[in-house]
């Protein structure tokens, strides 16, 4: 059984992180995410990642406090 060329493999991983970027950046144009997914892929440890997951990942800084706990700033009781 083949493996499928690189570059075809590459494209998949891109277009598919750049939807899940889209469900976090919804205005913003898809060239542009696939751009940003097209750096990710670039980065060899989100590379290895499902791309769903690299996204995730790689939004976990500007993610929000319910949406991902650990990641978002602790708030002090007033």
């Amino acid at each position: 059984m083949n493996s499928p060329p690189i570059e075809s493999s590459a494209e998949t991983w891109i277009v598919a992180c750049a939807d899940r970027l889209q469900q976090r950046w919804r205005t913003v144009e898809m060239s542009e995410l696939q751009a940003v997914a097209s750096e990710l892929w670039q980065n060899a440890n989100l590379r290895g990642l499902p791309p769903d997951d690299a996204a995730v990942e790689w939004l976990k800084p500007v993610a929000c406090a319910p949406c991902a706990p650990a990641t978002s700033p602790q708030r002090h009781a007033k």
